[in-house]
């Protein structure tokens, strides 16, 4: 569903909005893998690690690698991106809050 939002949102808007709330849904995604992988993670732990790792691929196109392997793959492009923007690391931090929030909010239902 996460994966849908994000495509759907980069398919209807143009220019920021598309970018930035893509990148908050991808570490959205992430703390979801991470919840999958961990059932019994903290919502805090889920999204600090969501975080950790969305900040590290961003950081990481800071070096030719990603910009390499994206040229090559677009399944690297996606996952990996090719460049480094640093407006991305706070809307990675709004993505890593919006799914403690729900994680927290679904976990208390249960």
């Amino acid at each position: 569903m996460t994966v849908a939002a994000g495509l759907g949102l980069r398919a209807v808007t143009a220019g920021s909005a598309g970018k930035y709330g893509g990148d908050a849904l991808y570490t959205v995604l992430l703390v979801t893998l991470v919840v999958l992988v961990a059932p019994r993670v903290t919502p805090l732990t889920a999204a600090a690690s969501a975080l950790a790792v969305s900040w590290g691929i961003e950081f990481l196109q800071l070096s030719e690698v990603p910009a390499e392997l994206s040229r090559r793959s677009a399944v690297a492009r996606l996952v990996l991106g090719s460049t480094f923007n640093a407006p991305d690391l706070l809307w990675y931090a709004v993505g890593a809050a919006a799914g403690w929030l729900v994680l927290t909010a679904v976990r208390r239902e249960a």
